[in-house]
């Protein structure tokens, strides 16, 4: 099978050629890989990098930039059966990720997988429970529902181009896909052999932009979902009471205590704060969400 992988990078050069070597080490019976990078405009060494690899780079413009638009324009690009998305600070955990990502593409009903996703001893405590969450070590092929998360995710082609990505959303653009194709007759898959590291490197002003961000899009997802404050404060204290118990288990509460606090702080404040923002947006206030600085 050939597989396109499709990235988008802005300024990743921190983890882009350990993603790059990852992608060439793949291996997997009669797996041909080709890698497509959209880039919004990087001033790092983010293209320098990709130069080094046999990598197709497609431009767009910051200007133009959404989540879904970057996707559908690597799409665009690709020639393979299958299409594989990849965050640019994800790193694949084993040479066989992409081929177990793929397999079950076309059983069971099956038109969209998602993989592992884990951090590492730089990830926030709180994220690498986020993690574990939502990426159990259990398949689940075909899962219930239309959860998906595109920072490691796998798609057939012949399915991208009958439903394409939404261009116009904030972020949660695979879920909205996942809705849509399940509401259609489609399977959702996970494959919990199929990890990647991701690992984020953000500011807490930028952790807090990512919830909203989320939290915004999930309004076009789930309309029926409205956060109040009494709800923020009974997740964001039942939230840090169990990542307290976790830490306490590994013997490092007193190292990750503040480190916790904060995250959680910063997710619930960006989930509320998200949640009750009209969803139409200003320029200026969608560069903030796709541009964070």
């Amino acid at each position: 099978m050939k597989v396109s992988v499709v990235l988008r990078t802005f300024n990743e050069q921190k983890h882009l050629r350990a993603l790059l070597e990852g992608i060439q080490s793949q291996t997997g019976e009669g797996l041909e890989v080709e890698t497509i990078l959209v880039d919004s405009g990087s001033t790092d060494d983010t293209l320098r990098i990709a130069a080094d690899f046999p990598v197709r780079v497609v431009p767009i413009r910051k200007e133009e930039f959404t989540f879904g638009r970057s996707l559908n324009m690597g799409c665009e690009a690709a020639s393979g059966e299958a299409l594989v998305f990849v965050s640019g600070h994800c790193i694949p955990a084993g040479p066989h990720w992409i081929a177990r990502l793929v397999a079950p593409l076309g059983r069971d009903g099956i038109v969209y997988t998602y993989g592992g996703q884990m951090g590492d001893d730089t990830s926030h405590f709180s994220e690498r429970q986020i993690f574990a969450k939502y990426f159990p070590a259990q398949d689940k092929l075909p899962q219930e529902g239309f959860f998906c998360n595109n920072a490691n995710a796998a798609l057939l082609t012949s399915v991208w181009r009958e439903t394409r990505f939404d261009e116009d959303l904030t972020g949660l653009e695979d879920m909205h896909l996942a809705k849509r194709l399940v509401a259609e007759g489609h399977r959702i898959g996970y494959v919990a052999g199929a990890a990647v590291y991701h690992l984020h490197s953000e500011t807490w002003a930028q952790v807090q932009r990512r919830f909203e961000r989320e939290a915004l899009a999930l309004q076009h997802i789930m309309p029926e979902v409205h956060l109040r404050w009494r709800d923020i404060s009974r997740y964001f204290i039942s939230a840090m009471l169990l990542d307290f118990a976790a830490a306490r288990q590994q013997d490092s509460l007193a190292r990750h205590l503040v480190d916790i606090v904060r995250y959680r702080f910063h997710q619930f404040r960006g989930s509320f704060r998200g949640n009750h923002i009209h969803r139409t947006l200003s320029n200026q206030k969608r560069e903030s969400y796709f541009y964070p600085r």
